[in-house]
């Protein structure tokens, strides 16, 4: 097993494993539906929109994935880092 996860309870480590996994994914699929649009970040793809440099449908749609995977990518971050900030303080 990882060093990372020798301090936890097995669950924990489990638990973090996985959502380690998830923000893996959700990074990449994230970079990937931007790179289709040619977008550095979700805000450029929402500006490209608004200025009509991109048709609104579907890169809108588009926007929308982006923003719902970049939320789940912090969503996980924050949740693995709060995990071994408890784990750490034991």
């Amino acid at each position: 097993m990882d060093p990372v996860y020798s301090a936890l309870p097995p669950d924990d480590a489990a638990h973090v494993q996985r959502l380690s996994r998830l923000m893996y994914e959700s990074r990449e699929n994230c970079r990937d539906v931007l790179n289709a649009l040619g977008a550095g970040s979700a805000d450029e793809l929402l500006a490209r929109i608004a200025h009509a440099e991109l048709p609104e449908h579907p890169a809108y749609e588009h926007y929308l994935a982006a923003r719902i995977l970049a939320d789940t990518h912090e969503i996980a971050r924050s949740e693995v880092a709060r995990i071994l900030k408890e784990a750490n303080a034991q």
